[in-house]
């Protein structure tokens, strides 16, 4: 199978809303208004609540609340709008995904997207807000698996839990390339910008890509402390087999495992937001 493949059934998708796909359309545009954006995202009140659930989350940690959605849309940025704008869409109108659960597969996202963030203020080489737009993206290619292909995904799914393979061998096995190489092909069809799509591509493995990105260090790190949390590692092995390699590229500080008790206790930020 190619990746072609997938994306040739991406009319499996969910259909999700003309407000949705007009909002897409505009934020693709770098010298987009933001106030025409604002006045289009007011006309779909879910949408609305979300970005201002969004906004005065956790995540923004203001000392206010945000009530206006200009306000809410500049603070967002256009690549992260876009990307709350897409998983919206799609989370809203994916109701049922066969051999997949979709509450926790959007709260991992979120809390990779959290967690990327975190690791990215304590970095001088990496934009925070690009780091969680990446996080929430990050497995898109694997619930385009799950949508166009549910067997198939699933038959991966039993092979790494029936056998010590990796997810990424499983995959190779069963398809000849990983989700993450999907994701960075949607990503591409969606015209998101080409680092994006190589920081989901490489996220397994960083070091592998021509040129390794501290970007993509960033979330392959937030991967392994999101898969920590979801083993309830103690914090002596989460140090023991922390990435050193990554944070090196990451440009993170050299005492980043230790201080990472605090990142264990992230939480998802997911209630309400999709």
């Amino acid at each position: 199978m190619e990746v072609r493949e997938l994306l040739a059934q991406t009319h499996k998708l969910p259909n999700v809303p003309d407000i949705v796909r007009e909002l897409i359309q505009q934020l693709n545009n770098p010298n987009a208004d933001y106030g025409d954006i604002a006045d289009k995202v007011i006309k779909d009140q879910t949408l609305s609540l979300k970005i201002l659930r969004l906004v005065n989350s956790a995540h923004f940690g203001l000392s206010r609340k945000v009530s206006s959605i200009n306000e809410a849309v500049v603070m967002l940025g256009m690549t992260q709008l876009k990307t709350m704008v897409i998983a919206s869409g799609i989370a809203g109108s994916v109701k049922e995904v066969e051999g997949l659960d979709l509450k926790k597969f959007w709260a991992d996202s979120f809390r990779v997207a959290a967690l990327a963030k975190w690791y990215a203020e304590k970095s001088n080489d990496v934009d925070p807000d690009t780091a969680f737009t990446v996080g929430l993206i990050h497995n898109i290619g694997r619930l385009l698996l799950h949508i166009t292909k549910p067997k198939l995904a699933e038959a991966i799914q039993a092979l790494v839990e029936q056998s010590d393979c990796s997810r990424s061998d499983a995959e190779m096995e069963r398809l000849s390339f990983t989700t993450p190489e999907a994701g960075q092909a949607l990503l591409a069809l969606w015209q998101f910008p080409a680092n994006l799509g190589d920081t989901v591509r490489y996220h397994r493995e960083p070091m592998t890509a021509e040129t390794p990105s501290s970007l993509c260090a960033v979330l392959h790190i937030a991967c392994y402390i999101n898969a920590s949390i979801g083993k309830q590692q103690p914090l002596e092995e989460v140090i023991a087999m922390f990435p050193k390699a990554e944070a090196e590229l990451a440009g993170l500080p050299a005492n980043i495992a230790v201080v990472s008790e605090e990142a264990l206790q992230i939480e998802s930020g997911l209630d309400g937001l999709i």
